[in-house]
């Protein structure tokens, strides 16, 4: 996972600004021996033209999930649940953008602010546009602020076109996924150059 996010950070046409995040899901042993889905993140401050192992902590998978039935969470709410479900206490804050990453049913998940994409993003007829590239490979979702929100409104996006290769969130960004690295990688570029 480090090496397919150093490679996506250090791609100026892919992360703008330094934008962007990468994720995968693993299963890790907790204090106890015992084995627990985890979900390994960017986590906040990391560059990811330069990341390290660190740079990714773990989180548990299981409460994340439990989020998504609250018809509501608040900012300060999603980072303590974030925080105390870290494997590691001293670990950087998980991306606000965690839950998305976690509702999304890959192992591999990138997300960009690729130059292309950006423009996008954010044509007046976004949709039009998209369905035109993309055909049904793309599903689009509509603006939203980062965090909870946004996170429930891309998995119901997901659920409604589950055989899209990516997600295009309006005046946002891009994800795509894949059961490994590559494929994950390989579709934000080849999405990126349609």
């Amino acid at each position: 996972r480090v090496y397919t996010s150093r490679i996506i950070g250090q791609d100026p046409d892919l992360v703008m600004h330094g934008g962007g995040n990468t994720s995968v899901k693993l299963r890790a042993r907790d204090v106890f021996g015992d084995e627990v889905d985890v979900i390994h993140i960017k986590g906040s401050g990391w560059d990811l033209g330069t990341i390290a192992a660190a740079g990714l902590p773990a989180v548990r998978m299981a409460p994340l999930m439990r989020l998504r039935d609250l018809p509501a969470l608040s900012d300060e709410e999603m980072v303590n649940v974030q925080r105390s479900n870290l494997l590691d206490s001293t670990a950087p804050n998980p991306s606000v953008e965690t839950l998305l990453h976690a509702y999304l049913p890959h192992k591999y998940v990138d997300h960009t602010h690729a130059t292309a994409m950006l423009a996008l993003a954010n044509l007046p007829e976004v949709e039009a546009a998209t369905r035109e590239i993309f055909g049904g490979r793309m599903a689009l979702v509509p603006y939203v602020m980062p965090g909870f929100a946004l996170a429930k409104l891309a998995a119901e996006t997901f659920e409604g076109h589950p055989d899209a290769e990516g997600l295009l969130l309006v005046n946002h960004g891009h994800f795509a996924w894949g059961p490994d690295a590559k494929s994950s990688y390989d579709r934000i570029v080849t999405h990126t150059n349609m």
